[in-house]
């Protein structure tokens, strides 16, 4: 078995913490979103669009959440691990220390859900308007300016 110590778990910290700081400003930026789509509705303006964008930001929020919650997993697990190699007990560090490997992994393919999900609602956006077409990425390269 692979040989573990203190350092470790210690080596997620920082991808851990910079995660949640982004997590955390994809929140907050949504939670601007979801304010000014609010004033929108109370005020009357309750178009599909509108509609259908204020779904996809209930649905990114909930992926946020979920995210935000397997990272702190995630990041209690590799203090617990310290514990456990503090303890001696290097069979169950291995355990939790994997743990914590899949919970940030999970974490991470969630929000790769979540920037899907955000490209789409950029695309209900634009939708509006009619002189955008449909492209991809060999197309939006190699078209000229006009």
């Amino acid at each position: 078995m692979i040989d573990i110590n203190i350092n470790t778990p210690a080596l997620l910290f920082p991808a851990i913490t910079l995660l949640m700081l982004a997590y955390t400003n994809r929140f907050l930026a949504l939670g601007t979103l979801v304010r000014k789509l609010h004033d929108e509705y109370k005020r009357g303006e309750k178009e599909d669009n509108l509609l259908r964008q204020i779904k996809n930001l209930r649905s990114r929020l909930n992926l946020i959440r979920y995210m935000q919650g397997l990272g702190v997993i995630s990041f209690l697990c590799c203090v617990l691990c310290m514990y456990i190699i503090f303890r001696g007990w290097l069979q169950l560090a291995h355990v939790v220390f994997a743990a914590s490997l899949l919970f940030l992994l999970a974490s991470i393919i969630l929000s790769l859900l979540e920037i899907n999900k955000s490209t789409k609602a950029i695309e209900l956006q634009l939708s509006n308007i009619e002189e955008l077409s449909e492209g991809n990425i060999f197309s939006d390269i190699f078209k000229a300016e006009k």
